[in-house]
């Protein structure tokens, strides 16, 4: 699944989740590819997965 990298960034933000927001402005390209950059997201703390449902589910994956 194809996402924009600026709604996780947005989601992160949403989270108080700064330094993660900044990584992944960094390292994800401006579309991501859940599959094909499931290391990064994973190392972010998002679970592809979850952006399925339009991120809904991001927080508890970020250890809140």
């Amino acid at each position: 699944m194809q996402i924009d990298k600026q709604q996780i960034i947005d989601k992160l933000k949403e989270m108080g989740q700064q330094d993660k927001a900044g990584q992944a402005e960094s390292e994800l390209p401006d579309q991501v590819d859940t599959d094909r950059d499931a290391g990064l997201l994973q190392r972010l703390g998002v679970d592809p997965s979850d952006l399925l449902g339009g991120l809904g589910g991001l927080g508890g994956k970020l250890g809140l």
